[in-house]
């Protein structure tokens, strides 16, 4: 193992790492904000993932010596931050243990990414796309409302885009810049932060029709189809032989766990596969070092759960407005991206636009009725694309 180390590959696990800190803790702590958890409970929720997904990665990475980064679905947390309003917190605690559920025995059931066959992928992300709608306009109003903190947020996020350098993150230089307009505009909470370590919380479960359908079968495809299926492929594209069913096994076992003390589904994290296996790790044969790096250090986050958390008492809402809207601004791009960028644009369109559309119908969200209303107007107007595509799957 020694003798795989290459320099490139711990220079690769320390830029994943600032990704993980920067890309998506903002975001994690924003839709805590936004479902109304207690410090205790988000950083019981922030040390459960970050713990089990870096325990699985080093396992899973040494095992087969590949770059296997296993983490949370972000587009999952996105999405349940949308549905705070529309359930308890324990309908979503038990809807993320139904989709852990899920998650495993499509592993061990050796079907991997087969939930994918019967969902276009544009029609799924025109779903995804309008469901995070609103964190690009909450940071639009958030920017309008208060301009010199928010704004320094947004302005940053651009320069680190203008400077294109993978070493300095835009989300990076955002929340740096935020965090001093804070400092001296003076907007911040007077609560202290708490310097302790996490408690790991069971949450209460409650398991409801409606959020089993709204949530888990959302959430098992974004983590299946978003995060497993393009991080595997991209392993694939990459020459290693990746074992897709044990992998999908690990992400289903990892996501239960998570479950049990108030997390959301695991995932392969796409961009870390983006990083970790690029060339610019290194060699192949030693690129998994780079992930096992990056998991190691992301153990610190896990450790730090309870001051992460605490700081929404501090920062204010504008604050963490606008930098949960530049970080999932690329994921929102993507989405529109892949959604009207090639076939089947007029089902994505319908999918954006009734997911975008905040409702409740027979007690199931839009998001639901999205996928539905999706593969409705594919089949009216683009049906023989559709059935092209369901023949080509099968």
């Amino acid at each position: 193992m020694l003798k795989d180390f290459h320099p490139a590959a711990l220079w690769a696990g320390l830029t994943a790492f600032v990704w993980y800190v920067f890309g998506a803790v903002p975001l994690h702590i924003s839709v805590s904000e936004q479902l109304g958890l207690a410090t205790a409970q988000t950083a019981s929720w922030i040390f459960i993932v970050w713990t089990s997904g870096a325990i699985a990665s080093i396992a899973a990475s040494l095992r087969f010596r590949q770059p296997i980064p296993i983490t949370w679905t972000i587009p999952g947390l996105v999405y349940l931050g949308t549905l705070g309003d529309r359930f308890s917190l324990a309908e979503l605690a038990g809807a993320n243990l139904v989709a852990g559920a899920l998650l495993l025995v499509l592993g061990l059931a050796g079907i991997g990414g087969r939930i994918m066959r019967w969902l276009p992928l544009p029609i799924i992300m025109g779903m995804f796309a309008g469901s995070i709608l609103e964190y690009v306009t909450r940071m639009v109003r958030a920017t309008v409302e208060d301009t010199a903190v928010a704004g320094a947020v947004v302005a940053a996020y651009l320069v680190g885009r203008l400077i294109a350098e993978p070493r300095v993150p835009p989300v990076g230089l955002a929340v740096v810049a935020g965090g001093l307009a804070v400092a001296a505009v003076g907007t911040g909470g007077g609560a202290p932060v708490e310097w302790s370590l996490p408690a790991l919380l069971v949450p209460e479960f409650a398991f409801s029709a409606s959020a089993i359908v709204a949530v888990s079968l959302p959430m098992v495809v974004l983590a299946m189809g978003l995060g497993n299926v393009q991080g595997l492929g991209y392993l694939l594209a990459q020459g290693y032989q990746v074992p897709t069913n044990t992998v999908t096994t690990v992400v289903g076992a990892t996501s239960v766990i998570n479950a049990f003390f108030g997390g959301h589904a695991a995932t392969v994290a796409r961009t870390g596969v983006a990083i970790l296996a690029s060339p610019e790790a290194g060699p192949p044969s030693g690129r998994y070092w780079a992930a096992v790096i990056a998991a190691a250090l992301t153990v610190a986050i896990a450790l730090a759960a309870t001051p992460l958390a605490s700081l929404l008492n501090v920062l204010p809402g504008s604050y963490i407005a606008a930098l949960a809207g530049v970080a999932i601004l690329s994921s929102f791009q993507d989405a529109l991206e892949k959604s009207f960028a090639g076939k089947m644009r007029f089902g994505a369109v319908a999918g954006f636009v009734v997911a975008a559309t905040p409702f409740t119908l027979f007690g199931i969200t839009s998001a639901f009725w999205a996928i539905l209303a999706g593969l409705a107007a594919s089949l009216c107007v683009e049906r023989k694309e559709l059935l092209d595509f369901w023949a080509g799957e099968s």
